[in-house]
């Protein structure tokens, strides 16, 4: 029986075990295959606080589990296959084992969607992005892409145009999807050229992005768009499948939860980018953490275990 269970070795699930350990918690921390989520896979970061120069994502998540670690809270490599979530004691069942808790974090983050095309996964951090307020800076007085039709598209090609002289945004339509007060201000910025009615064929480059190939897909017209970073903005997949219809979640599949990290069932929290919020950044999810260990060990105190 262990205080807390903590599914997701993330941001979010690292500073949830840390908080937790050095409360004097007994807690676990069970993650399919690596600590550090999307921020393992981050090339470099240079926004979260304390680290004036640029750290490498893994680094900044091997120093997180260090951290986590120190105070006692243990990490297993296991695939989370079952939660019951139901009654004072809350079970998890792995491939390879059965653990309960009194109290439960769900952490286990979310995924862009990718377009699925080759060297994708290869230049991600070495001009392929999926998050431009995490990256946008990097590419300061460089040119970039950014694909996509809705919010968050626009709000990236606007962000990113603070810093690029040109910023294209390829939609695979006519018309975008995002709301008129965005599509307004896009439209009004002349560093953000629109390229309607196309796909994003193939990527170029060899160490790094070197340009795009578009494609028309009214004309079928083919050509290379040199471009230095190509940011995707066609959606992100909380990984909640595992609590679905457990939990209460939004129409996209995103835990909901009150200021206190609390989901809908009693002694279960969430916390980090699988729960509903307006940013989803590295510092948020350590802060959720945070606050979902204080809550849940207020939640054990108060059920006098």
């Amino acid at each position: 029986m262990y205080d807390i269970i903590i599914i997701g070795g993330g941001a979010a699930g690292l500073t949830a075990g840390l908080y937790a350990g050095r409360g004097g918690l007994k807690a676990l921390i069970i993650e399919k295959m690596f600590v550090g989520g999307q921020a393992a896979t981050t090339y470099e970061v240079d926004n979260y606080p304390g680290f004036s120069e640029r750290i490498s994502g893994p680094d900044l998540m091997m120093k997180m589990e260090a951290h986590a670690k120190k105070f006692g809270t243990e990490i297993v490599y296991e695939d989370v296959i079952e939660v019951d979530v139901e009654g004072i004691k809350k079970t998890v069942k792995t491939n390879k084992n059965t653990y309960q808790a009194k109290a439960l974090i769900l952490a286990m983050g979310a995924n862009p969607k990718e377009l699925g095309l080759e060297k994708e996964r290869k230049f991600r951090g070495a001009g392929v992005s999926y998050c431009a307020t995490c990256d946008g800076a990097f590419y300061r007085d460089k040119v970039v892409a950014v694909v996509g039709g809705g919010d968050t598209a626009v709000e990236d090609a606007l962000f990113l145009s603070r810093f690029c002289p040109k910023v294209y945004l390829i939609h695979r339509r006519d018309s975008l999807r995002a709301v008129k007060v965005l599509q307004d201000a896009a439209f009004a910025n002349d560093k953000i050229e629109f390229i309607w009615n196309t796909t994003i064929e193939k990527i170029l480059g060899e160490e790094n992005v070197e340009g795009i190939t578009i494609k028309n897909v009214k004309t079928n017209e083919v050509k290379d768009l040199k471009v230095d970073g190509l940011f995707i903005a066609i959606g992100v997949v909380p990984n909640s499948d595992l609590v679905k219809g457990k939990v209460e979640t939004n129409e996209a599949g995103y835990i909901i939860t009150d200021e206190n990290m609390q989901t809908n069932k009693f002694g279960v929290f969430a916390a980090g980018d699988i729960r509903e919020k307006i940013l989803r950044q590295i510092v948020t999810a350590a802060a959720d953490g945070a606050i979902a260990t204080y809550a849940a060990e207020r939640y054990i105190n108060e059920n006098r275990w």
